[in-house]
């Protein structure tokens, strides 16, 4: 699969909402925005990028920490990602190579198929703070490739305490293509940096995309 047609690229989103508020979580999931080209109202959608924003676990149990260290030889399941979910998808689990559980690799192991144009990415902090973060980082090193795409709409949001809400609104706008933003350059200069800059930055977040193929997926601790 190389992209999505529109309407496919927005029932993949509702789907991927769906498992995300009805079954049970490598980690604790606080947001889902989407971002790009999907925001945009572009038609096809090349990639689908789609944002979570998770909580981070605390505590350890030991026993399950044990039990997949022996069978599956990867550490921290019971304190990195839950121990519940695991025994329900252990074919779901990923490790970085240091056999430490990652999580935004679990979550794109249970939300995505391995062959579909869908970049993933997962970070402790709301999207908008990240976008923030990434672009204070990608100037300071000249990394513009490493940026985050401000374009982006909130889908489904949780509480962390059992009580989430679906954004059919937000859905209803991504249908009719309502949504409204500038483009990339525009953005990333109303973020402060100058024209040249920006267009610079911009031309490096394209360039990163068009090499990317299949499902990928970025993780970020901030």
């Amino acid at each position: 699969m190389s992209e999505f047609t529109r309407e496919a690229a927005i029932d993949r989103v509702e789907a991927i909402v769906e498992t995300v508020a009805t079954e049970t979580m490598p980690v604790p999931v606080r947001e889902v925005w989407v971002y790009g080209d999907v925001a945009l109202g572009l038609d096809p959608v090349e990639r689908l990028d789609v944002y979570i924003t998770k909580d981070l676990l605390f505590g350890r149990d030991e026993a399950a920490a044990e039990r997949f260290r022996d069978s599956h030889g990867v550490e921290g399941v019971g304190q990195t990602v839950r121990a519940e979910w695991a025994q329900r998808h252990p074919e779901c689990l990923r490790a970085n190579p240091s056999g430490h559980v990652a999580p935004e690799k679990c979550l794109a192991a249970h939300l995505l198929e391995a062959d579909e144009p869908v970049h993933l990415e997962v970070c402790n902090a709301s999207f908008e703070d990240n976008v923030t973060q990434r672009l204070e980082g990608a100037t300071a090193r000249g990394e513009y490739e490493q940026l985050l795409d401000p374009r982006g709409v909130c889908l489904w949001v949780s509480d962390g305490e059992g009580n989430s809400q679906r954004s059919d609104d937000a859905f209803e706008k991504l249908r009719g293509g309502e949504l409204v933003f500038p483009t990339l350059s525009e953005s990333l200069s109303m973020l402060g940096l100058d024209s040249e800059e920006a267009t610079e930055a911009a031309d490096a977040v394209r360039a990163y995309r068009q090499r990317q193929d299949g499902r990928s997926v970025r993780g970020d601790v901030v």
